[in-house]
């Protein structure tokens, strides 16, 4: 017992160490603090109906009213039945938000480089250098949570991967198992896909190496086992795996049926998100030269240059008083790179790109290449339409599976944040092993200085001619400050670039030194370790601190209640009808789903139809849509910019009888009939709609008929309708096929999409009740699937335990 114990202690105080710095990074939760995400703060508006009706029922509700006239909350949190995985990586995640992110960088981190063999004191250096990646933690400064979360697990999914590899089949299958399905518990797709990418470099990487040793039998059973593994994960996942496909279909994320554009213009037809969004934000190849050092393009789009500033004092020139002129100079523009908008350098480390180089030179074999293999295709894939290889995007978008589902193509440099710091530790591996003789290190480290260093030389040397600092936006700052601020700003961004070069030569030189000085005997292996982990965390924490700093950080009270609500609100409030609001003043696109049902929000994964329905005619303020939709309350400003509600009278409301049908015969015609229909008159509905078999010949008008709202919730609305003769009625709701079922005095009744995005139905003479009922089979199906995957599991971890115990105990 006291040498297994003794055997275990190491890591158990590494895991106190990765609690201990991850509650010191982030020192303000301890204070009962949140950080400021403003993304999250847009989830929380977005998602606060949901979460306030689960509260008062108990009752889990999959389709919200309150953002973009309603739609499904698989991607807004929703809470499944059986999804026992979730409540694995809850218990995972027990620190407090942030900081259990942090952990799990670190943790799973310091796992892989254990699969890979490497010395607990290097695999929790290891942790440290992944985990302080600028990268990983300006996204949960921002609130990229999802992403943070599916980051994190990807070490662990590598470390079962090569752990069956290396012939521990069933502790390889096992952790595979649980950590794919953590990945996918993640519910961030796009980082899983390019795990994926990362994957497959791997895979080829041991098979090229399975032919040379005539290995081939084992590394084709390995990846049946591992298969087998992906596929248990999924089912663990089923539930929201299924529900984000069928919801993917019919939202942005899938394929548009126009053909056109808002202004008639023929629009490019895609199966995805249209290329120009996808690569929106594509890396600059100058930009390569941030993993190295962190303001070489002046950092963040906007960055505080300072009292000492030129900017700073370029405004005191004008007249404009100190503490104005000191807010100005916090605000500079002093990125110049090509992407629309950058929170924070990809800053890697400078340290940890010297180890990577050095490690270059002395590692050989399979793993050297699939971790350089991995780093090279997220590079390239991250420079998006970034001459010379937008080909290899375009190649990609046209051809690759899936991958046009996905923008921000610059956030596939995530797999070189993984690989790089892995072959860096490799370097310090093979500099404290035998088999290479100390020639072969000196050598190692010649050339590793002459690169790194001599790339910064170069850069402080040769700034002035290599670079002209001016950036993508310059222009609109000449034409507003005119050509004396551009000059100030050149210069801001000419010292950002100096400083930083200068911190990376001194840091590399510092590396340098100290692998020198072990080398001639002078330092034992442990002081080295000692001294890369104080470089390392000067080098990363000093870049990160720059953009999430204690001041990242809000009383809890700013973040669990974002939204105060006005009194223009609360006069919306009192009103206890159904209705939309329409908000055109606010400039948080989800405080109008925090307090009511609005036609706005925030979402990366809207429904396609009612984002086109957005684009051509709600964001220009189309009566006739706004009626139909039930906007009862516009937020506008008066003569004096103060926000009033304006009432609108038109509003259709809830539900009405019409007195005629339109037939169109395409998408095309459909949306743009709505630009002057009588909405409380006429439907629109396609030709070949399978419902228009119900209907008949003539529409009957009973001026008298009425159709009201009795109950109405996200998941349930009743209706009574009372009518003389056979009606058809819309219902200013939106349309949704997998999961809305409508039903007259409780016998399951036929509906269909009017109107483009709206909801319609035969009603029969007399006195009816109508409900709706959002009953989504997914669930139910994946939640079946979710159970069965989970029994299974439970048997086949017992059964393996079981067997690797007996297997011990003969041996």
């Amino acid at each position: 017992m006291s040498i297994s114990f003794k055997k275990f202690l190491p890591h158990i105080l590494v895991l106190i160490g990765f609690v201990i710095i991850s509650l010191t990074y982030f020192s303000p939760v301890l204070q009962g603090k949140s950080i400021y995400q403003s993304d999250i703060v847009h989830y929380i508006g977005m998602s606060k109906q949901q979460k306030d009706f689960k509260q008062a029922t108990g009752e889990e509700t999959y389709w919200t009213n309150s953002a973009f006239g309603g739609m499904p909350t698989y991607q807004l949190g929703a809470h499944y039945p059986n999804n026992y995985i979730k409540k694995l990586d809850l218990t995972l995640r027990f620190l407090p938000r942030p900081a259990d992110y942090l952990f799990l960088y670190f943790i799973g981190f310091y796992i892989l480089l254990l699969v890979l063999k490497v010395d607990y004191k290097l695999a929790a250096l290891g942790g440290l250098a992944f985990g302080f990646s600028t990268y990983l933690i300006i996204i949960l400064g921002v609130g990229h949570n999802s992403k943070a979360h599916a980051i994190a697990y990807m070490p662990l999914v590598l470390s079962g991967i090569l752990l069956t590899f290396r012939k521990r089949y069933i502790f390889g299958f096992l952790l595979t198992t649980v950590a794919m399905a953590l990945e996918l518990v993640a519910n961030h797709f796009q980082m899983t896909y390019y795990l994926m990418f990362l994957v497959l470099v791997l895979g080829i990487a041991y098979l090229v190496d399975a032919y040379k040793k005539q290995e081939l039998s084992h590394y084709f059973k390995t990846v049946g086992i591992l298969s087998l593994a992906v596929v248990l994960a999924i089912g663990l996942n089923a539930t929201n795996i299924l529900a984000t496909q069928e919801y993917a279909k019919v939202s942005t994320r899938g394929p548009s049926e126009l053909t056109i554009n808002e202004d008639g213009s023929p629009k490019e037809i895609t199966t995805g998100l249209d290329r120009d969004y996808i690569t929106e934000y594509s890396y600059g190849i100058l930009e390569t030269f941030n993993l190295y050092i962190p303001r070489f393009m002046g950092g963040g789009s906007h960055e505080d240059v300072g009292k000492d500033s030129e900017s700073y004092q370029f405004f005191l020139k004008q007249g404009v008083p100190p503490l104005e002129a000191r807010e100005y100079a916090k605000q500079t523009p002093t990125y110049w790179g090509k992407q629309t908008i950058v929170e924070a350098p990809a800053y890697i480390g400078a340290v940890v790109i010297f180890l990577f180089i050095f490690a270059l030179f002395l590692v050989k074999g399979r793993l050297k290449w699939w971790l350089v293999g991995g780093s090279l295709l997220s590079l390239i894939l991250s420079y998006g339409d970034s001459q010379p290889f937008k080909f290899i995007t375009d190649f990609f978008i046209d051809f690759i599976p899936l991958y046009n589902k996905f923008r921000a193509v610059s956030s596939t440099q995530v797999i070189l944040e993984l690989c790089i710091p892995v072959l860096a530790i490799f370097g310090l591996v093979k500099l404290f092993n035998n088999f290479n003789k100390e020639e072969e290190k000196l050598k190692a480290l010649k050339y590793t200085v002459i690169i790194t260093a001599g790339l910064a030389v170069v850069f402080l040397l040769f700034k002035s001619s290599l670079f002209n600092f001016v950036g993508g936006s310059d222009g609109y700052y000449r034409q507003n400050f005119g050509q004396q601020f551009m000059d100030a700003l050149i210069a801001d961004r000419k010292a950002f670039f100096t400083a930083d070069t200068f911190r990376t030569l001194i840091l590399v030189l510092i590396a340098a030194g100290t692998i020198y000085l072990f080398l001639k005997k002078k330092l034992s292996e442990t002081k080295v370790i000692m001294a890369f982990a104080v470089l390392i965390l000067i080098d990363l924490v000093g870049v990160d601190r720059r953009y999430v700093n204690n001041d990242s950080f809000v009383p809890s009270i700013r973040m669990n209640k974002p939204y105060q609500a006005t009194e223009v609100d609360k006069a919306i409030m009192q009103d206890s009808e159904n209705f939309r609001v329409f908000d055109l003043v606010s400039r948080a696109p989800a405080k109008a789903s925090y307090f009511y049902n609005s036609l706005s929000g925030y979402h990366a994964a809207k429904l396609k139809r009612y984002d086109e329905l957005y684009d051509f005619y709600i964001s220009k303020n189309n009566i006739n849509v706004l009626n139909m939709l039930n906007t009862k309350y516009i937020i506008a400003e008066d003569e004096e910019g103060n926000p009033f509600p304006y009432t609108n009278p038109d509003a259709n409301g809830n539900a009405w009888f019409i007195e005629n049908i339109k037939f169109v015969n395409s998408a095309n015609d459909e949306i743009k009939a709505l630009d002057s229909l009588d909405t409380k008159k006429v439907a629109i509905m396609m030709t070949d709609d399978k419902y228009a078999s119900f209907l008949k010949e003539d529409i009957m008008i009973d001026t008298t008929a009425t159709i009201k709202v009795e109950t109405y919730k996200p998941n349930y609305i009743k209706y009574k309708s009372s009518s003389a003769v056979d009606g058809f009625a819309v219902f200013s709701e939106i349309y949704y096929k997998d999961g809305w079922n409508a039903y007259i005095d409780g016998q399951l009744a036929p509906h269909t999409r009017v109107n483009y995005v709206l909801r319609g139905m035969n009603i029969p003479a007399g006195n009816h009740d109508i409900e709706f009922k959002f009953e989504p089979q997914v669930v139910k199906t994946g939640s079946n699937i979710a159970l069965a995957s989970s029994i299974i599991f439970v048997l086949l971890l017992l059964g393996g335990l079981f067997y690797n115990f007996k297997k011990e105990d003969k041996s």
